[in-house]
């Protein structure tokens, strides 16, 4: 159920206006929780909403005309991530775990995505600086998307451990009469 509360919350921070938030969504957290938490025949679900969001976003609130090429990259990586969700903290949940999927999920995206913006397109020249511009014009972006995708998964896999362990030291404060 969380799982799905936070694709919605994913899908609502892209769509809803967010200017001067460049790129703080909660899609990498949300992507990374479902894998951990849902079963593999649902992994689906995650996939085809980001999709008609992406659809959305680019035809009603860009008015670009869609091009399915486009969305190769970014979609692969959705998949991606709920991969890497399953992988690294389906079995068992640390906070070294979760730092570690909070960071290759964003920083896996930010190589990613810029490396397909620089090679399938004109916005930069196919050269090393050319490389190197389109990486640099990306990282506010990526500091943006680290920072909550931090947020996020602090928020989907703390807060739960957080209140198990504040209720597992409840009984010991009734014994001692506190």
């Amino acid at each position: 159920m969380i799982a799905y509360l936070l694709l919605l919350v994913a899908v609502f921070t892209r769509v809803l206006p967010h200017a001067g938030w460049w790129n703080f969504t909660a899609v990498g957290g949300a992507l990374l929780y479902f894998g951990a938490r849902r079963p593999w025949r649902e992994m689906f679900a995650p996939l085809a909403v980001l999709m008609a969001t992406d659809y959305y976003l680019t035809v009603y609130s860009y008015h670009y005309a869609f091009n399915l090429g486009a969305y190769a990259m970014t979609w692969a990586w959705y998949a991606g991530a709920l991969g890497l969700g399953w992988y690294l903290l389906r079995s068992r949940v640390t906070f070294l775990r979760v730092a570690a999927g909070a960071i290759l999920g964003p920083t896996s995206f930010f190589v990613l995505s810029n490396f397909a913006v620089w090679a399938g397109s004109v916005m930069y020249p196919h050269t090393l600086s050319g490389l190197a511009a389109c990486y640099l014009a990306g990282v506010p972006f990526y500091g943006n998307d680290l920072a909550s995708t931090a947020l996020v998964c602090a928020a989907a896999f703390g807060l739960p451990a957080l209140l198990r362990q504040m209720d597992a030291q409840r009984p010991q404060q009734v014994l001692a009469g506190k």
